[in-house]
């Protein structure tokens, strides 16, 4: 996993939870308190599912309230900053989702080690998007929250429904 990853969980923490729950996290983790993430640097999967359990512990908070958290923050305060292209003449979560694929496969081929996940899409009907996600990870929980950030994003109220460890229903408005 890239660490912009871990960088954005960082700044999400040390805003909403303060800088010593972020370092009882990184130590939980078994990294050193201090620890810094550079955007491009890879960091073990391991290690980033090592500190997604410690952040829930240390946070006391649920999976899925982290994954909400994160998502969240990511699409809304983080990635604007730093990934400000893809938002640009979108105006909706239809548009924006529909493109995560393609967004995915292009950091693909120009950062080196990248591997995020690959969506598929499939329409039940003009409403009703089923959202494939493909990784290894297992982070389909993590998905959902970027989902429901793209929701708050553009102002629309996404009925999100996790069916599997790898689909994803989403009901857009009418």
């Amino acid at each position: 996993m890239k660490g912009v990853i871990m960088s954005c969980l960082s700044q999400l923490v040390e805003k909403e939870f303060g800088r010593d729950n972020w370092e009882a996290i990184l130590t939980r983790s078994g990294l050193d308190a201090r620890k810094r993430f550079i955007a491009t640097e890879d960091v073990p999967d391991e290690t980033a599912m090592k500190m997604l359990d410690s952040t829930c512990q240390v946070l006391g908070i649920s999976l899925e309230q982290a994954a909400d958290a994160f998502g969240d923050y990511w699409v809304n305060v983080f990635a604007p900053e730093i990934y400000g292209v893809y938002y640009k003449n979108v105006d909706n979560a239809r548009d924006f989702l529909l493109k995560m694929d393609q967004v995915h496969m292009i950091s693909t081929k120009s950062i080196e080690n990248a591997q995020p996940p690959r969506f598929e899409y499939e329409w039940e009907d003009d409403r009703t998007l089923i959202m494939t996600y493909k990784s290894p990870r297992g982070l389909i929980d993590i998905c959902i929250g970027l989902v429901k950030g793209v929701g708050k994003h553009f102002d629309e109220d996404l009925k999100v429904k996790k069916l599997s460890d790898e689909k994803i229903e989403i009901v857009f408005p009418s």
